[in-house]
């Protein structure tokens, strides 16, 4: 029996100040108030094209500042991009440090339900079904719950496309850390405790369920290395980039910020 995506479940208490200054950079009211680790649920058929100029329920990430709705919308009009360009501008920047010592482990075990102070945290479900569950149409769960993603439709904000999804295989649909955790421990993320890893490794601001294969092409990169297939979500994925940067008070490098500013139009 297919069921529909359940009501936004409550979410979990987040630190003031950074909502605060996330939202003042957003412009935007609060809706509640964070290797790019992948999702190993996908499955075999191919990918179709999406349909027209259908975004379906993607939300712009300018009016999503944690996360929790569905989606990547694309930014088009000239005050998107100058509010895009304007949250561009506030990131820091920094060189690049080492890799040394960095683990996926030492982000927590993918994907823990109890990394507190981000939404979605604690609800019963874990981090990954939770964003299948967000981003994913015509949900059908396992048979006697509510949590576990058996199939789905997913309309790919990397490449465009509508993937028709089933757990049974494991390619074809991965969850990207929007900000690669590996990026996150170069930019400063080693010098964190592991209550703060767990929780930018498990915020639904920095996760997006998509393409397998893009995100496989990705792995570590920064803007200035990597950007999505279709260029029409590019300035809404720096955009993104750029919440988790801020949210997390993380540098990027300055040839990812102005690979991120070039997007948007600067």
């Amino acid at each position: 029996m297919i069921r529909t995506a359940l009501p936004a479940r409550p979410l979990a208490a987040a630190s003031a100040t950074a909502l605060a200054a996330l939202l003042t950079l957003t412009g935007c009211t609060p809706h509640g108030i964070g290797s790019g680790g992948n999702d190993s649920d996908a499955e075999s058929r191919p990918s179709v094209p999406a349909p027209p100029g259908g975004a379906g329920r993607a939300v712009s990430p300018l009016d999503n500042p944690d996360g929790t709705k569905p989606g990547l919308a694309a930014l088009t009009s000239k005050t998107e991009l100058s509010r895009a360009r304007a949250l561009i501008g506030q990131v820091a920047t920094k060189g690049r440090g080492p890799r040394t010592g960095y683990e996926r482990d030492k982000f927590g075990y993918a994907w823990k339900d109890t990394a507190d102070g981000i939404p979605l945290a604690r609800n019963g479900c874990d981090t990954r079904n939770d964003l299948l569950a967000r981003d994913g149409d015509a949900l059908r769960h396992r048979a006697g719950s509510t949590c576990v993603v058996e199939s789905m439709t997913l309309r790919d904000p990397y490449t465009g496309t509508t993937l028709r999804w089933r757990k049974a295989k494991a390619t074809a649909v991965q969850i990207d850390h929007v900000m690669p955790l590996s990026y996150d421990w170069q930019m400063g993320a080693a010098r964190w405790d592991t209550g703060k890893r767990e929780q930018i490794a498990n915020d639904p601001l920095n996760l997006l369920p998509v393409d397998g294969p893009a995100n496989s092409s990705k792995g570590d990169s920064g803007p200035a290395s990597w950007l999505p297939p279709d260029r029409t979500i590019r300035c809404a994925y720096a955009v993104r980039f750029a919440q988790v940067s801020l949210k997390y008070r993380l540098p990027v490098t300055s040839p990812d910020k102005r690979m991120m500013l070039r997007q948007c139009g600067g």
